[in-house]
């Protein structure tokens, strides 16, 4: 069984118990299955399997706490520009910028660079959008890294395929996997939005993370971060 809890701004997420044979013969099919049909080298697929799940991981941690001192917010898409150095991204109104040291205090994997969260709960639960990252042996398109991605979510308790949908970074068109899946049986149900890209040797995971019923103004919002996600200078594209 899964154990999940959250103390104050600490939150846990570990595994209590032996592992269910099933499981492990599920996942060592998805990677041996899409290692033959994609020709991608199992190290890497393995490392894509672990920032999709881990990514999954910090979403659950941080949705379940709000973030101190934050209150409502209002209903409008995209008024907030942020940039790091390395990723950037457009917030609506209401959503901030999950800080390092909270992130830290929750326990978040350390692949987890930067996360944004609402300050407005739905259903008890904060919808917070993680990025994760992690270093490639080699290239790798992002149709064969989004691929992988999906397939190695799918071995989550509980999965149910949503849709698919799309996004666009920096232009080029990424897919946006929609599932819900119960990771922890003492935790809701939830409904996560994970897209998966590559940029040279770095492989990035975004996965929002849900109530399973939300109205469409909240999934606006969410397509609006996911929609404004760049790996470029903003100010050098303005140059």
């Amino acid at each position: 069984m899964w154990r999940y809890g959250c103390r104050v701004f600490r939150c846990e997420f570990v595994y209590e118990g032996p592992i269910e044979r099933s499981s492990v013969t599920n996942l060592h099919s998805s990677v041996n299955t899409l290692s033959v049909q994609r020709a991608v080298p199992s190290s890497m697929i393995d490392a894509m399997h672990r920032l999709a799940l881990k990514a999954v991981v910090c979403s659950i941690m941080l949705s379940a706490c709000s973030l101190p001192g934050t209150g409502g917010g209002t209903a409008s898409v995209c008024t907030e520009d942020y940039w790091d150095g390395e990723i950037g991204a457009c917030l609506p109104d209401g959503w901030v910028v999950v800080d390092t040291e909270t992130l830290l205090q929750r326990g978040v994997p350390p692949e987890t660079i930067v996360a944004f969260q609402s300050e407005e709960a739905v259903s008890g639960q904060f919808p917070t959008v993680a990025v994760n990252r992690e270093l490639l042996a080699k290239e790798i398109s992002n149709e064969d890294f989004s691929s992988a991605s999906m397939r190695s979510v799918s071995v989550l308790p509980g999965y149910i395929l949503v849709d698919v949908r799309s996004a666009r970074v920096d232009g080029s068109k990424m897919d946006v996997h929609i599932f819900s899946a119960q990771p922890s049986e003492s935790e809701p149900r939830r409904k996560y939005y994970q897209m998966s890209f590559s940029d040279a040797l770095r492989g990035y995971t975004v996965t929002a993370t849900t109530p399973v019923a939300i109205e469409d103004a909240l999934e606006e919002k969410l397509f609006a971060i996911f929609e404004g996600f760049t790996l470029k200078d903003p100010e050098a594209v303005k140059k």
